[in-house]
């Protein structure tokens, strides 16, 4: 039973004035002696109902009008027409055919339109409460638009947002906020005063003030937690001490770095330009002073040779016990490859989806010496303390990465780079730069970009199929998208100028062509170098690897410009390039990195050694002819030792 909260004493009881129950749900009113005649009148012309009578009566009806309005005599139209509301209450009252005796009064009763509230009709939309519903007709037979409601964005307050961790308490961080918003009140009415012609670009609305507040200091808030109370503090007091030409300076850096991508490089500063003193064919030849000793470096993932074939059996061996079962190289998970596919449900992988964070945890880095306080390790992605959070990115499937050769040399064996007659002339070197993503097989080849060294010119770039079955793209670092494979067209060497053109992440057209296997990609790439010929990257390491290339002349970035703490740890290439050349790159975001922008600029900050080193050795006294260097002539007035006077230099 349900409880009695006066749901129906609105509703005049069906058995009045013959009810006697005590207490009885709806309402009893005294009725008059026409009104209690007629009721017993309508009950008595009640027709027998038969089976299909009582099936009409048991589906559901529409709930009874409570209040009586100017609109309950008027029939509701067959087809929804644009009618206004003064059309609807002129329309004549009609009573239904179905008002007589031989029907119940519930029945009889029409079923009013839904009512419109303050409706301005416009076209085929009419707007109701705030909302925008077009008119449809029931007769048509496609139904163009359902009813949408507009959406509005929310206008915010200075109120602090919400985050994991929050640095200070919440009636602190509004008082904050307050106070840097005066500020930027008060600098931006400055600027709305001015005569300057770029008002309209720098001035702010109140809403656009309260969200810059908002964020500035949310993002104090989620990067330096320790010393946050330290760093807002000093951003009010700059505010105030800030002036006119201060403020649009900082406004104009911050509508160029919320430009898209496209606009925002318009504005960016001219790329610095690298001078060496030297002829291409002279910087060519100055990179054998800069070529890695491989040999020292296989613990760190270099490969100076092949696996032999006793490791390769042992590998297959090791491979066949282990029944496919790798670790996830995102979540640590263990889980199970299955190489075409399990035959019971066609699944690639157990272990269903991978919940991992994309970013490697940090230690957050002192402001200044005074900052003494311990810093937990945090995600970059996330800001989430080690340890607090499992992840904060979820992937369809596990991945899992090779890193021994010998387990490479099971999916593709390497190869050392083959020998041939030199060209006459000064030869080039080549910069080149490999995409992966993960498949069955692990960490494979999926894109590979050569460019020649020092101009820049590209040599090929071309999508690679894997041999696995993928499993990710990788797309978010690897810059390659499905609709990328679905849309490249068959390499050919002869007709590259024809092939069909797309856009990267940055607008910029580049040509899609595509390979049938890494073996091929690696054949290409043959064509272009000797044992003698210098390969450029950075991190060649991964490069070499995917593309199972032992090569011996390499010249890597990663070497060129070491970590303080030495390997394993090493600088990324968009580190080098900021902190070096004072360049961006590989600002595309979620849209991944391009091959070809990562080459050149490997070659650009090579090219940047050299200039430094030829600086320093042409101050000692050395010299070029053609393509040959000379150390200093020995000073004959000191007495020569075995290496000569500058032995140290011509030994390095």
């Amino acid at each position: 039973m349900f409880s009695l909260i006066g749901l129906f004493k609105q509703i005049n009881c069906p058995e009045q004035p013959n009810c006697y129950l005590p207490n009885c749900i709806f309402a009893h009113h005294i009725l008059s002696n026409g009104e209690a005649a007629r009721s017993s009148q309508q009950q008595s012309s009640l027709p027998k109902i038969n089976n299909e009578d009582k099936f009409e009566q048991d589906r559901p009806r529409k709930k009874r009008r409570l209040s009586k309005g100017a609109d309950d005599d008027t029939p509701r139209p067959a087809v929804a027409t644009k009618v206004s509301t003064d059309q609807r209450l002129a329309a004549p009252k009609q009573r239904d055919q179905t008002d007589s005796p031989e029907f119940p009064h519930a029945a009889s009763r029409e079923i009013s339109p839904p009512l419109f509230r303050s409706s301005k009709v416009k076209g085929n939309v009419t707007v109701q409460n705030g909302a925008a519903v077009e008119i449809i007709s029931t007769t048509s037979s496609k139904l163009n638009t359902q009813m949408v409601p507009a959406k509005t964005a929310a206008e915010e307050s200075l109120n602090p947002r919400m985050i994991p961790n929050p640095p200070a308490a919440h009636g602190i961080r509004m008082q904050l906020i307050k106070m840097a918003h005066e500020q930027m009140v008060r600098l931006n009415e400055e600027v709305k005063q001015s005569q300057d012609p770029e008002k309209p670009a720098l001035s702010l609305s109140a809403q656009e003030l309260i969200i810059e507040a908002l964020e500035e200091e949310e993002t104090i808030a989620s990067q330096n937690p320790s010393v946050y109370l330290n760093i807002v503090k000093l951003r009010i007091t700059k505010l105030k001490k800030m002036k006119l030409s201060q403020w649009k300076e900082e406004r104009l850096k911050q509508i160029a770095k919320r430009a898209p991508i496209n606009l925002a490089a318009k504005v960016v500063s001219v790329p610095q330009i690298i001078e060496t003193g030297l002829s291409s064919a002279q910087e060519i030849a100055f990179l054998s002073k800069l070529l890695a000793k491989q040999g020292e470096l296989s613990k760190h993932g270099y490969v100076p040779r092949a696996p032999s074939d006793e490791e390769v059996t042992k590998a297959r061996a090791g491979f066949e016990a282990g029944q496919g079962w790798e670790q996830c190289d995102r979540c640590k998970t263990r889980f199970q490859i299955f190489p075409g596919r399990r035959e019971e449900d066609g699944a690639l992988t157990s272990g269903g989806t991978c919940l991992y964070h994309n970013a490697k945890p940090r230690r957050p880095v002192a402001k200044d010496n005074a900052d003494k306080g311990h810093r937990d390790l945090t995600y970059a992605c996330c800001n989430q303390s080690v340890g607090t959070s499992v992840g904060c990115t979820t992937a369809a499937t596990h991945v899992f990465k090779i890193s021994e050769a010998k387990r490479l040399a099971l999916v593709m064996p390497f190869k050392d780079t083959p020998p041939k007659m030199l060209t006459p002339g000064p030869n080039i070197a080549v910069c080149f730069d490999c995409e992966m993503g993960y498949t069955t097989m692990g960490l494979e080849l999926i894109r590979l970009t050569a460019t020649s060294w020092p101009g820049g010119e590209g040599l090929f770039d071309v999508l690679v199929r894997p041999i696995g079955e993928i499993l990710d793209l990788n797309s978010q670092y690897s810059g390659v998208w499905p609709n990328d494979y679905a849309n490249a067209l068959p390499y050919e060497v002869k007709h590259i100028e024809k092939a069909g053109v797309s856009k990267d992440s940055k607008g910029i057209e580049r040509l899609l062509r595509i390979v049938d296997s890494p073996a091929i990609a690696r054949d290409l790439l043959f064509e272009h170098l000797t044992p003698e010929t210098p390969l450029i990257g950075h991190a060649l390491d991964n490069d070499l690897n995917a593309t199972r290339i032992i090569h011996p002349s390499i010249v890597d970035t990663v070497l060129l410009y070491p970590h303080p703490r030495g390997l394993p740890v090493r600088f990324g290439l968009k580190v080098l390039m900021k902190k070096h050349l004072d360049r961006d790159i590989q600002m595309g975001g979620d849209q991944g990195h391009d091959s070809k922008e990562d080459a050149r600029a490997a070659g650009d900050l090579v090219r940047l050694k050299v200039a430094e080193m030829w600086k320093s050795m042409k101050s000692s006294g050395w010299t070029v002819r053609k393509t040959d260097f000379f150390p200093p002539l020995p000073n004959p007035s000191k007495k020569a030792s075995p290496f000569g006077s500058y032995g140290t230099q011509a030994k390095a």
